[in-house]
């Protein structure tokens, strides 16, 4: 008994359109990504490069203050910015 008869009516080769050229990829043109930074996009940008000295100096205040055991955690604020996700 032969399991994989190739003459057998209505067998199909599941590679035989690998093998084939794709004629569909001439025709086509190649489309490019295109990227699209909205207004409101490019004026953060524009203020996170303007107030990146006084990020710099926030994030050293806190590294000294964390450092030296002085840095205080308000829990209540906390809590404010987290009730709302509590709440959903």
């Amino acid at each position: 008994m032969k399991i994989n008869e190739t003459k057998r009516v209505g067998a199909t080769n599941p590679y035989a359109k690998q093998n084939e050229p794709r004629a569909d990829n001439t025709k086509k043109a190649k489309q490019k990504d295109e990227v699209q930074i909205s207004a409101a996009a490019m004026e953060m940008l524009s203020t996170s490069k303007l107030n990146e000295t006084e990020r710099s100096a926030r994030i050293n205040e806190l590294k000294q203050a964390v450092s030296s055991g002085t840095y205080h955690v308000d829990a209540g604020k906390i809590a404010e910015k987290l009730l709302p996700f509590i709440r959903e």
